[in-house]
């Protein structure tokens, strides 16, 4: 017999104990049908990337299958016509893995700096100690003092010149 990992996509608008429901009925036909199913993994309610048949979401199922093919088969047959599946997808493996898959792994970021804890490396202490020397990418380059004063009364006598013609 092979092995395969086999997922299906539910309604939404389905219970758990639904989905449970189903879970039993696909067992029931691999078991006829000479095949056992190992591990199942339910991952819950979840949004989809994009709508399946007017579904925004869908409960997530998960299971580990040794069975023939004609087994697979048949289920995957029995699927089509259920309207309560959405998609499924059967893969064949060369083994199973007992560990959980990585859907129901805990997302354990334990090697990534805390946001809020202290650092270690390059970024640690202030940032912008340097600012004053980088110049802006969006912003012309910097003008001297003496330039500055200048434009500065440049732009009074426009201003003033432009309420003169206004009055």
């Amino acid at each position: 017999m092979a092995f395969y990992e086999h997922t299906f996509l539910a309604r939404q608008d389905i219970s758990a104990q639904q989905v449970e429901a189903l879970v039993e009925q696909f067992k029931g036909v691999l078991s006829e049908n000479g095949g056992s199913v190992g591990k199942v993994e339910n991952w819950g309610l979840r949004t989809s990337t994009y709508r399946i048949k007017k579904n925004r979401k869908a409960h997530y199922v998960l299971m580990n299958i040794d069975a023939p093919s004609d087994a697979v088969k048949e289920m995957e047959r029995q699927m089509r016509i259920n309207d309560d599946i959405l998609r499924y997808l059967t893969i064949r493996v060369e083994e199973h893995d007992d560990e959980p898959s990585a859907m129901m792994k805990k997302n354990d970021r334990d090697d990534r700096p805390r946001r809020d804890g202290p650092r270690d490396g390059p970024r640690d202490g202030p940032r912008d100690n340097n600012r004053e020397e980088r110049p802006r990418r969006d912003a012309p380059a910097h003008k001297s003092e003496d330039n500055k004063s200048e434009d500065s009364t440049s732009e009074e006598k426009t201003t003033e010149d432009k309420s003169e013609a206004g009055e």
